[in-house]
């Protein structure tokens, strides 16, 4: 049986450069836009709820070599039920949101949280849907990307959508240089698009083994690609996998007691040498204790490590680029998911059996 959430990782490679040509043809706007706001001088906020929050989480480490340096990440769960927290009179902000339909409740309702609390605010929305409220708010501090249709993705699990809308940003944050980004968006589908091919009969295998939990590791921008890539594997199970993520290090402190016999664990290693140092022996401990199902190493180019039942490399060349290279780690734990979510016999494009999670969340009432 053909399902959507397959089609849509498949998909991926082929829609960011679909997304880099969406944003090459708006150069001028864009530009002319940011420059504005980030002259007047704007705190970037990276905000959405779910997926969307993390795409924000990686991007606050990814775009520090960037024009948005210093952005930083709050969901839109928190600038709804919060605002004050964040915000005040005095503050200045551009306001990225990243939004699949448009419609989730708290996404338009931090738009307005903010809109009440702080000074002065800019809006830059990154969403899949055209018709969504969020694609429809208007006004000279608005700007709005509407990416590929394809990248609205069907399925209950935010795959393509993810993905496009964290590269989507990226490319914003080095529009002043943007024709040299090509060369970036082609070398990862390329790379990507090969990767899923070599790689994903194995993955089916992982996913056919015994494993009651499982744990995503990564450090930096790829912390926010572990958070994402715990719910892509909770979610499509209908939370039968239980699933954790963390840092290398953060992990070592208490969060490493959830480690047992029935336990997959999925390293995302660094690129930079430098950090990988810490992530390998953190990778050895474990490896020594032997306390886990199975292990999945992903890394960027050929490295020496602990011994792990599936390494799987996207040869991204040495120095690439940090806010396109963490995308190259994501459709791992989508197709584990997937192949997960049959595993279980359940339908990948809406494996909540009792409707306890949604394509767009519902139920939750605006105090606004």
């Amino acid at each position: 049986m053909n399902f959507n959430t397959h089609k849509e990782i498949l998909q991926q490679p082929q829609v960011w450069r679909k997304a880099y040509d969406i944003i090459l043809s708006r150069k001028d706007e864009i530009k002319a836009f940011t420059d504005k706001y980030l002259g007047e001088g704007y705190q970037v906020v990276l905000t959405g709820a779910g997926s969307s929050a993390y795409i924000g989480d990686a991007l606050e480490c990814a775009l520090s070599e960037t024009r948005f340096r210093g952005a930083r990440s709050i969901p839109t769960t928190e600038m709804l039920s919060c605002p004050a927290l964040y915000f005040n009179e005095s503050s200045k902000v551009i306001l990225i949101s990243f939004a699949r339909s448009g419609n989730s409740p708290e996404s338009v309702g931090a738009v307005k949280a903010i809109e009440k609390t702080a000074g002065k605010v800019a809006h830059i929305i990154i969403t899949c849907n055209a018709e969504g409220e969020l694609a429809q708010i208007k006004g000279e501090n608005v700007l709005c990307i509407l990416l590929p249709p394809e990248t609205n993705d069907l399925s209950l699990a935010m795959t393509s959508s993810c993905t496009t809308m964290l590269l989507a940003c990226s490319m914003i944050s080095r529009i002043d240089e943007i024709e040299a980004q090509k060369e970036y968006i082609e070398t990862l589908s390329d790379c990507v698009a090969k990767s899923i091919e070599r790689y994903e009969a194995a993955i089916k295998e992982i996913a056919d083994k015994k494993f009651e939990r499982a744990v995503f590791l990564g450090s930096g921008s790829l912390r926010g690609i572990a958070e994402e890539s715990r719910l892509k594997l909770q979610e499509l199970t209908d939370g039968t996998i239980m699933c954790a993520f963390d840092s290398f290090l953060g992990f070592r402190h208490g969060p490493k007691a959830v480690i047992n016999k029935d336990t997959l664990i999925v390293y995302l290693v660094s690129p930079n040498p430098d950090v990988r140092r810490y992530e390998m022996d953190l990778m050895k401990t474990i490896r020594k204790q032997g306390r886990y199902a199975a292990t999945v190493t992903i890394c960027q180019q050929p490295t020496e490590c602990p011994e792990t039942e599936l390494m799987i490399e996207t040869m991204l060349p040495a120095g690439f680029p940090d806010i396109y290279g963490c995308a190259s780690y994501v459709f791992v734990a989508q197709l584990l998911g997937y192949y997960k979510s049959l595993f279980f016999g359940l339908s990948p494009d809406s494996p909540s059996k009792d409707g306890n999670i949604s394509r767009v969340v519902e139920g939750v009432i605006l105090y606004i």
